[in-house]
């Protein structure tokens, strides 16, 4: 039996008092259970509360009601600031520093976390190893491609070794080239590192090649409309998915589910 990491329930967020006229409920009534290991995707529509749910779940915003649970601890409506070393960010925004190195990147993550010593410089290595891009440490950002920022930016979130790896739509600023590659690229990092990986996006394809289940978010104010497994093996997650009969009825299924919501 897998470890529960996270228990959500009944989420709500909302903005603005409710007679205020700027008043806007974004998320109304989330609940999961996510386990340990496991590759969850959210899906749904662009501003329909996707990226404010993993700020909650982040730590960077405070649910207006609701409760949840990390790794069987009671956390109420906000991420304890002690508990944030667990978790490790991507942004569609790689967010790095120009000014160091693509090892400087990860140092940083590193320094701010107070963790020295060889084995985190080791780890260093390590991370950008994992990502392809190791001999590129000494790199500057204005140097790299965009898909080798944004993999940077992937092997900084995981530098300090989180328990947990929140992807915001990582690869929404891509090409659609360089994007498809990239989705296998993080179906790779997952296997390696077998990290519990949340992630939003809002492109079917993508949510299916990476996810152990997918979560369909409503409009406005979001709730879960459907839970979905995808039982692909791993083994049939590659380049030839396309071809995958299972893969082809989940994308049909969901892609009518979402225009469901438009």
């Amino acid at each position: 039996m897998q470890n529960k990491v996270f228990r959500i329930e009944h989420i709500a967020k909302s903005f603005g008092s409710e007679k205020d006229h700027n008043y806007m409920e974004v998320l109304k009534d989330i609940s999961m259970d996510i386990d340990e290991k496991e590759f969850i995707v959210i899906l749904g529509n662009s501003g329909c509360g996707k990226s404010t749910f993993l700020k909650i779940l982040g730590g960077i915003e405070r649910a207006t009601s609701g409760n949840m649970e990390l790794h069987g601890k009671d956390i109420g409506q906000q991420i304890p600031r002690e508990e944030l070393k667990r978790f490790g960010f991507v942004f569609q925004s790689n967010n790095l520093l120009p000014w160091r190195t693509a090892e400087g990147n990860l140092r940083f993550n590193l320094q701010t976390m107070k963790l020295k010593g060889p084995e985190w410089e080791q780890r260093i290595d390590e991370m950008l190893d994992i990502v392809g891009l190791l001999d590129y440490k000494k790199v500057y950002p204005h140097e790299l491609s965009g898909g080798m920022k944004q993999r940077v930016g992937i092997a900084r979130a995981l530098v300090h070794d989180p328990d947990i790896l929140i992807l915001d739509q990582p690869l929404g600023a891509l090409d659609a080239i360089t994007r498809k590659m990239l989705s296998y690229e993080i179906l790779n990092i997952w296997k390696k590192t077998q990290k519990t990986v949340i992630m939003v996006t809002n492109n079917v394809d993508e949510a299916i090649l990476l996810a152990n289940r997918i979560f369909v978010f409503s409009n406005k104010p979001a709730t879960i409309t459907h839970e979905i497994k995808v039982d692909i093996p791993l083994e049939h997650r590659n380049h030839e998915i396309a071809n995958d009969a299972r893969f082809n009825e989940l994308r049909g299924q969901i892609n009518e589910i979402v225009r469901a919501t438009l």
